[in-house]
Formats: structure tokens, C-alpha cells, sequence
């Protein structure tokens, strides 16, 4: 087998190859981390967090629909001072970890970051895009002069890369990566959850309680693929593709539409934690059958010159 390497460093972190779990799955604990890296990710993504423990939305919060699945958690998790530990269990074992993080205003979305800092995290990611909490839980969803402020307040606190994840709910997403970026973050995550709603034809009622939720699954994908074309074209920064990644050939898509690394997130319901190996086995593959000798030169080449 060739041992091209698919080390990436995106935003400053440095990844032995170009994928991750999606903030929110399997995030919940280190030893389910753990597990992820050890089977293949280049790096583990806690579930949001937020200054607060949070129970999130009242049950039904999940329904499988065509093409994969529909979510109303609410952001429930432990709060960031909790998880402290779990992300310090990681580091022990010298494991990659970004942190995911939310926040009601400014003052939060910093304190949330230092406490991630400190207990050791090598990267920040801003969600600024829950489809399926209110706007007093997560206000930046269609803001870009807040994304700006917020981004801009969190790289003035820490020296840790920062990225944005963006909402694929908004007119031109484009608009909240050149505001994010002019904030200083160090890459963005395209995209979020796209919302979406289930209906009960017998009960005659919407299947989750919050009524919509975010759809993640291989039906986002090509919402997901537009997505990173339009921001790698507006940003000078790196951007991670997340969306309906199930298998190499996706992940080839979102690298060729100028991702440099991606995120998994509903495949692993689907295909178990082995999808990690088996997505970056197919990126080698993949190169070395077509000649190219580094990852980074498939980025962004579905743009042509």
C-alpha cells in the first residue's frame, strides 16, 4: 500500500489526514472520542458547548427521513466547565481535539472559549448555526456583522486556531465566511444542518416535538458541496466541508470543490466508526491511482485555473 502521506494542516491545526467526526456526534465523552480517532479520524470534535449545562428539546428530537435523518436535540450537553476533564483525557493520550462552542452573547462565547482553552483544546469552533435552538441560545445564524464581532472577541482571547461553522439557512453564505474571516478566524466549517420538517400523516402532527429540525445525511450533500464552492471562492482561508460525507468519493467531491478537510457525521449511524478508515484508505487510493502526489493538489481543482 503507498505511503503517500494525507497530512493537512488546516488553520493552523494539524491533522494526520483530512477528517473528522461532525461537532454533536459522538462527542459525548473521551472514551467515544477516543474511539473515533482510533478508528482513522485525523482528528475528534466534542459536541457543542455551551457556559451552562442544557437539556435541549423534549423527545421525539430525531426522525430518519429520505436520505438520512432530521434533529432536534436543542444542544443539549454538559456544560464547558464540566467537560474540562474529558477534553484533558484526550490530550493525554496526545489526541487532536476541537472544541465546539456556543454562547447567548459576546461575554459568553469568550468565556466558553477560555475555558476550552485551558483544559486544553488545539482548536475552537464557533457554532453560529443551529438550525433548531432559538436565537437567545445561538445568535449568529444570519448575522454576519455579529459572526464578525464574535469571531474577532474569541481570536482576541486565545491563541488556538479558530474555526466558524456556517448555516447553509441564509441567502448567500458567502456573506458570513467573508465575516467570519474578516474576524480572523483561521478556516470555516461548511455547513451546518439544513432545516427541515417530518410529518405524521395517522397523527396528523409534525413527528418532532420542535416541530423542524436540522437534515444531515446524503441528501444535504449537494446543498453542502454548493456551499464550500461559494465560500472557498469568497475566503483566502482554509474550509472544512461537512454534509453527507459517507463514503471517499464524497469526501474526493468536497476536496475538488475546495475543501481541505471534512467532517462525517450521520455515516456513522449508517456504516459504524469504520467509515474513517475506509474514506481516507479511498483518498490514497484515489491519488495515487491518478498520479497526484499530495492531497493539496486536488483543492479546489474542480475550479479549474
Amino acid at each position: 500500500m503507498s505511503q503517500l502521506s494525507l497530512a493537512v494542516d488546516v488553520g493552523g491545526l494539524k491533522l494526520r489526514n483530512p477528517t473528522m467526526n461532525a461537532a454533536g456526534v459522538l462527542g459525548m465523552s473521551s472514551s467515544l472520542l477516543k474511539r473515533v480517532y482510533e478508528s482513522g479520524a485525523g482528528a475528534v470534535l466534542t459536541k457543542s458547548l455551551g457556559p451552562t449545562p442544557r437539556s435541549g428539546h423534549p423527545n421525539p428530537t430525531v426522525v430518519a427521513v429520505e436520505g438520512g435523518f432530521l434533529n432536534a436535540m436543542g444542544l443539549p450537553n454538559p456544560g464547558a466547565i464540566h467537560f474540562r476533564d474529558e477534553i484533558r483525557k484526550l490530550k493525554l493520550s496526545g489526541i487532536p481535539v476541537v472544541a465546539s462552542f456556543f454562547g447567548a452573547s459576546i461575554e459568553q462565547f469568550v468565556e466558553v472559549a477560555g475555558v476550552l482553552a485551558e483544559a486544553g483544546a488545539d482548536a475552537l469552533e464557533i457554532n453560529c448555526s443551529c438550525p433548531n435552538v432559538g436565537k437567545e441560545r445561538c445568535l449568529l445564524e444570519a448575522d454576519p456583522d455579529t459572526v464578525e464581532a464574535v469571531t474577532a472577541a474569541v481570536k482576541d482571547a486565545t491563541d488556538l486556531p479558530v474555526f466558524v461553522k456556517l448555516t447553509p439557512n441564509v441567502t448567500d453564505i458567502s456573506e458570513g465566511a467573508r465575516a467570519a474571516e474578516r474576524g480572523g478566524a483561521d478556516a470555516i466549517t461548511a455547513i451546518n444542518t439544513l432545516r427541515g420538517m417530518a410529518v405524521d400523516v395517522d397523527a396528523r402532527r409534525p413527528v418532532l416535538a420542535n416541530v423542524t429540525g436540522g437534515l444531515s445525511g446524503p441528501a444535504l450533500k449537494p446543498v453542502a458541496l454548493r456551499c464550500v464552492w461559494e465560500v472557498s471562492e469568497s475566503v483566502g482561508i482554509p474550509v472544512i466541508g461537512c454534509g453527507g460525507v459517507s463514503d471517499w468519493r464524497d469526501a474526493i467531491e468536497f476536496l475538488l470543490c475546495g475543501a481541505s478537510a471534512v467532517q462525517v457525521g450521520t455515516a456513522t449511524a449508517t456504516y459504524g466508526l469504520g467509515v474513517f478508515h475506509a474514506v481516507t484508505e479511498g483518498i490514497r487510493n484515489y491519488l495515487v491511482e491518478n498520479g497526484f502526489g499530495a492531497m493539496k493538489d486536488i483543492v479546489g481543482l474542480a475550479h479549474g485555473a
